[in-house]
């Protein structure tokens, strides 16, 4: 096995007394504040200590059976999660539970802050809503605007632990919560579940600047450990890099935790890169194993080309026919969710050997 090789050189980010109290302090400038000038440094104080500290996960129990290292304390954080994604699974496998379509909204535009008016991509998403009904599916919304309209709602950045080793990446993620950096209300441990449910998974977002939605990246990013993934953070102690790439190097299996769901993409535009985005989505679904359902369930298209913003929803309603086409995806990815339960849908690519094993 090769030496283990771990590389260093980056700039140190430890912040001062000074500039932690100031960042912190900054979420408590309102007036209505100022009575509470007493409790506040107590708050500081807690909060720097921890900081100082490093205490990631303050709130820890004995892994337990079943893990590398029974002893090893591990977040009780993590464990909810990984408990709510095992009892998605459960649902997701049981023949007497309605099938689960995820409908995805990948706009950030939301009518309850700044832009006054709800998207385009909400108005797709509702109508195709009602076909699944129709057919009998329990539906799941992911209204991904909720990032920035909802107090609270945080997806934090990937921290690209993958790219030290697959085996550092854990399924589900276990870079968050932070406390000692304050990088809490991570909303992909309520997300995760609901891809683990799902049978079916439709998209529908707008192109922002040639590429996806900041809110749909994000998440996005942060679906990497569902595509080899390590599900147990006991086998290596944490985070600790020289274990992971032991455990990599050993072989890693790079197990597929969203494998076999179907999956649906609509992208839109006013001028250029709704192709280029709808490509790239259904790469990456792809990749992850998850199953196409067809051609007719991936499209894409503009809405009101080259014509004012203004005016967009008045074009999304003479626009019949690509009304008419999101419904199809919809039909579609219904249709193969349907014949994939009941044994008569076999994907291509079954049975046929991988040219390049990871």
């Amino acid at each position: 096995m090769p030496q283990i090789d771990i590389r260093k050189g980056m700039p140190p980010v430890k912040l001062a007394r000074d500039e932690f109290e100031k960042r912190y302090r900054s979420r408590f400038i309102d007036p209505a504040f100022r009575p509470l000038e007493r409790e506040l440094n107590a708050i500081v104080g807690a909060a720097w200590d921890a900081y100082s500290n490093s205490r990631k996960s303050p709130v820890t129990r004995k892994a337990g059976p079943g893990f590398a290292d029974p002893d090893y304390e591990i977040s009780v954080d993590w464990l909810a999660a990984r408990e709510a994604i095992h009892a998605a699974q459960r649902r997701h496998d049981d023949a007497d539970e309605k099938p689960r379509i995820l409908l995805i909204n990948g706009s950030s535009r939301n009518e309850h802050t700044c832009p006054g008016e709800m998207s385009k991509s909400w108005r797709l998403i509702k109508s195709s809503e009602t076909i699944f009904e129709e057919m009998g599916f329990a539906v799941d919304i992911l209204d991904l605007s909720r990032l920035t309209s909802e107090y609270g709602r945080e997806i934090h950045p990937c921290k690209s632990c993958v790219s030290t080793s697959m085996a550092l990446c854990h399924w589900p993620c276990s870079c968050y919560p932070n406390y000692s950096l304050g990088q809490t209300d991570d909303w992909m441990n309520e997300i995760y579940p609901m891809w683990v449910a799902a049978h079916g998974i439709m998209i529908v977002t707008p192109v922002n600047w040639y590429h996806a939605p900041t809110a749909l990246k994000a998440m996005i990013d942060r679906l990497v450990c569902a595509d080899g993934g390590n599900p147990d953070p006991s086998s290596t102690h944490g985070k600790k890099p020289e274990e992971a790439k032991a455990l990599e190097l050993k072989g890693w299996p790079y197990p597929r935790h969203l494998a076999g769901r179907h999956f649906g993409v609509v992208a839109h535009g006013d001028s250029v890169g709704a192709e280029t985005l709808r490509r790239s989505l259904v790469d990456w679904l792809t990749d992850m194993s998850l199953i196409s359902a067809g051609g007719m369930a991936e499209t894409d298209g503009y809405i009101g080309y080259m014509k004012p913003y203004a005016t967009a929803h008045e074009a999304l309603d003479e626009d019949k026919a690509f009304q008419e086409e999101v419904l199809n995806v919809a039909r579609a990815l219904g249709k193969a969710v349907i014949l994939h339960r009941a044994g008569k849908y076999d994907e291509p690519g079954n049975g046929l050997v991988d040219p390049q094993p990871k």
